[in-house]
């Protein structure tokens, strides 16, 4: 949580390990979708696999020689999406290179300020037997009752192709997106879920606006008697707790044409 404006935070990394675990699962771990970051990975054998793919000797702590280093950062490219998209440092005791990724995330902010809430739950068992005599023990859980994030994300279609992300990896992000929150379920964020992709395309390698100025384009409310409240400048007592989604508008302004509202 922000200190100063006590609203809600969710680390890139986050998103990022969500979108790690949807891929494996629907791609079964194969190439060219493997994931390299996955739970209980030991990377330097992944390294280890480019350099005899390419029939590289190894010495521990060295980089490959010049002429064969770019060849196995290539294959790790090949093999593993998450490299391909968000990039990694695989400079690890087995040298593979490193690789900057096209597709970014910022921190997630959730547009009002949250009350995170702490329950006091107990458990009718104990651990060991010199606890016997309790019975039960106590815990607490940490809950926040409802918040609405907002995350920008980026491609880079210049990094694309130093990577070698495609269009078919690209058409994966918006299957990932809205889907990567039903398979990572926990009971204090059991009904956590994606509500909109907004995304913009480009026509141009380079981009045909900056990302600020599009992102300006969208703009979240709430929604008061059926009307579009907006929450700039609005003193945060003033309007009565959100507890579902329902609750706000989200307005696109198309340049030239009256907001769109959903």
């Amino acid at each position: 949580m922000d200190d100063d404006t006590k609203k809600g935070l969710l680390t890139d990394v986050a998103i990022k390990r969500k979108i790690r675990n949807y891929v494996e699962m629907t791609r079964e771990n194969e190439m060219p979708s493997r994931i390299y970051m996955r739970e209980k990975a030991v990377l330097n054998r992944a390294h280890a696999e480019a350099y005899a793919s390419k029939g590289v000797k190894h010495v521990p702590e060295k980089p490959a020689p010049e002429k064969d280093a770019p060849s196995i950062t290539s294959w790790m490219c090949q093999q593993f999406y998450d490299i391909r998209a968000f990039g990694a440092v695989i400079n690890t005791e087995v040298h593979a290179g490193q690789v900057r990724g096209p597709v970014q995330f910022n921190f997630s902010e959730s547009v009002e300020p949250i009350q995170p809430d702490e329950i006091a739950i107990t458990r009718y068992s104990v651990t060991n037997e010199k606890d016997a005599v309790k019975e039960h023990t106590m815990a607490r859980k940490h809950v926040v009752p409802y918040g609405l994030y907002r995350c920008h994300g980026y491609v880079s279609a210049n990094l694309s192709g130093r990577t070698g992300f495609s269009q078919i990896d690209l058409d994966l992000l918006p299957e990932a997106l809205p889907n990567m929150l039903e398979h990572d379920r926990t009971a204090a964020r059991a009904e956590m879920n994606a509500q909109k992709l907004i995304v913009f395309k480009h026509g141009s390698k380079f981009g045909n606006a900056p990302a600020q100025k599009l992102l300006r384009l969208i703009e979240i409310g709430r929604r008061i008697d059926g009307d579009f409240a907006s929450l700039k400048g609005r003193p945060d007592s003033s309007l009565p707790p959100a507890r579902s989604f329902d609750d706000y508008e989200i307005r696109i302004d198309v340049p030239g044409s009256p907001p769109v509202s959903s």
